[in-house]
């Protein structure tokens, strides 16, 4: 069963998307970002920006397969035509058609009232199907991955 994580209290989604890409990529990790197009668009421009001296190798699931058989982060809009199934970020507001493929998956929270509300239906979703389900407070934690 698909192990499911919420990190809370997410200042910046984008940024720490960033950080989470680059820790996943450098333990070996497969990851699959899902979200909205424009969100998407956002997040390829920063993994390209986001650090002077570090570059996360990703392309979107539009790319030739050959492309997508190497590169370890690849973004989403729709989860039909995903190369693997290893580890799925979620950075939009629903719940993503096929997460239950995926080894491990991955719900990013922000501060804002309306993420939160959206976050806790989609907790809500996951427990009552039966997911064991794992918290991270950022806020508390002190975490930043």
């Amino acid at each position: 069963m698909t192990e499911v994580a919420f990190h809370f209290n997410v200042p910046d989604k984008l940024a720490y998307s960033c950080r989470l890409l680059r820790k996943a990529w450098g333990s070996g990790a497969r990851v699959v970002v899902t979200a909205e197009p424009e969100t998407l668009r956002r997040l390829d421009l920063m993994l390209w920006t986001f650090s002077a001296l570090e570059f996360v190798p990703h392309c979107h699931v539009a790319a030739a397969p050959a492309t997508l058989a190497v590169t370890p982060v690849v973004l989403a809009d729709s989860l039909e035509a995903s190369p693997h199934h290893e580890v799925l970020v979620n950075l939009g507001q629903q719940i993503p058609d096929g997460f239950e493929r995926f080894e491990r998956f991955i719900e990013l929270v922000t501060l804002a009232p309306d993420d939160r509300t959206a976050a806790r239906s989609r907790w809500k979703h996951y427990a009552d199907r039966g997911y064991s389900l794992k918290r991270h407070d950022l806020a508390s934690a002190g975490e930043k991955t």
